[in-house]
């Protein structure tokens, strides 16, 4: 291919395999921000001091896993991060990211629980969640930011910055959707959303 050619397509080439950002500042209030599929909880565009972020503000039953997952989204070595604020929750509090989710009732997730100052990572297989590691993280109800890579088996994820875990597991091999997670009466915040390959 001739280089003028190259340099033309090299923009749409960089954005396709580039990172894609949802911020819902488009998105309606009170609705589930369009592209995303609630699963369980509910899910809903909310005001938070001028910014629109997607809230989970269902008080949910101990043992449900408030999930959404993003519609059209198909990664299997994925670099995912999103901003997530704990605004309340006495049973449970904070939430999390999904990736590689077949469905709502398998998926790995990475959750920040400010009532149990952690940071977890787990797989939900067949709606029975199992965790691979746990570390320390002190809780508050600031933004945080947390992000998660896996590459094949490999299984890393950070808070703010810092390195806290690492796992592998090959139970989702396959590429699957992506999406956010709160457990039980855990209501929160989630704003910024990103994956790229």
């Amino acid at each position: 291919m001739p280089p003028t050619r190259l340099a033309l397509l090299a923009p749409l080439l960089l954005a396709f395999h580039g990172p894609k950002t949802w911020d819902f500042r488009a998105d309606e209030p009170g609705k589930i921000p369009r592209g995303f599929t609630a699963v369980a909880g509910r899910w809903e565009v909310v005001d938070d001091g001028g910014n629109r972020v997607l809230a989970q503000r269902a008080s949910s039953p101990d043992d449900t896993f408030n999930v959404a997952l993003v519609d059209d989204t198909n990664y299997k070595d994925v670099d995912i991060s999103v901003r997530l604020k704990a605004v309340d929750g006495k049973d449970d509090r904070g939430g999390g990211l999904v990736w590689r989710a077949v469905d709502g009732s398998n998926y790995y997730v990475a959750r920040y629980n400010p009532l149990e100052d952690n940071l977890r990572v787990y797989k939900v297989e067949k709606g029975t969640r199992t965790m691979f590691r746990s570390a320390e993280a002190a809780g508050d109800a600031r933004w945080h930011a947390l992000r998660v890579t896996m590459v094949g088996d490999r299984i890393t994820c950070w808070l703010d910055d810092r390195k806290l875990l690492e796992a592998a597991d090959g139970t989702f091999a396959a590429a699957g959707r992506i999406g956010v997670w709160s457990k039980a009466d855990a209501r929160t915040y989630f704003d910024d959303l990103e994956a790229a390959e």
